[in-house]
């Protein structure tokens, strides 16, 4: 057992639990677009209100959800360490070698990060808060009353400011993204002169067309009302 903690603790363990939950939230985003594509079909909200109210009542998916949000802290504190270390490793001599190697990502992955973390918390304070104080109008499809998240989120996003914090943040995760995909599968060994390319190429297409989805919404939203 305390091999495990060792190896959990050391730079190693950090950054294999950094790529383990990096790729889990990877596959979490494409769910969560999924989900949120409903709010531009046009039907007032009905497929997405029912999609949040079984996203928000369903027990396995309410447990499942808070693994996410655990995740998310872990991946996010790793990440802080993990940045911690290479600074104190490096020390001033990093700054003067990081410049001529690697992307500007790949050197800022632990700001993007915390721009990233910061985001959802915006978010979350704006619609998962909202439907856990139980403050939102309700509405009634076929009998079944639910919620009126897509109410809330019409009247968020008719203000640019909140339009453009959304920008800020997906083009943060974008970035992150970039650096962090490929990263991830080269820390768990999974690296070929033969994949590592098409590796690449699913990650660059995955970090540039993933946010690029999220924020035709809001856009798309913003649009329509003013």
């Amino acid at each position: 057992m305390r091999w495990i903690i060792n190896l959990l603790t050391s730079s190693i363990g950090l950054k294999l639990v950094m790529s383990l939950t990096g790729l889990f939230l990877c596959t979490f985003l494409l769910a969560h677009l999924a989900g949120n594509l409903q709010l531009l079909y046009n039907d007032g909200g009905e497929a997405f209100n029912l999609y949040a109210k079984f996203m928000t009542g369903n027990p396995l998916i309410k447990f499942i959800s808070y693994g996410l949000y655990t995740l998310i802290l872990l991946h996010a504190v790793q990440g802080l360490v993990l940045a911690s270390i290479n600074k104190k490793s490096k020390g001033s001599k990093y700054a003067v070698s990081a410049k001529g190697n690697g992307s500007w990502a790949s050197k800022n992955m632990a700001l993007l990060g915390t721009l990233i973390l910061f985001f959802l918390l915006i978010h979350m304070g704006d619609f998962w808060w909202a439907m856990k104080r139980n403050n939102l109008e309700y509405v009634t499809y076929d009998g079944v009353e639910v919620k009126n998240l897509y109410k809330k989120v019409q009247i968020s996003f008719k203000e640019w400011y909140i339009v453009l914090a959304y920008m800020v943040g997906l083009f943060a995760l974008a970035l992150h993204l970039l650096h962090g995909f490929s990263s991830a599968f080269q820390t768990l060994g999974l690296r070929h002169k033969k994949y590592t390319p098409i590796i690449k190429g699913i990650g660059y297409i995955f970090s540039i067309l993933i946010p690029i989805a999220f924020a035709i919404i809001p856009i798309a939203i913003f649009f329509s009302q003013n």
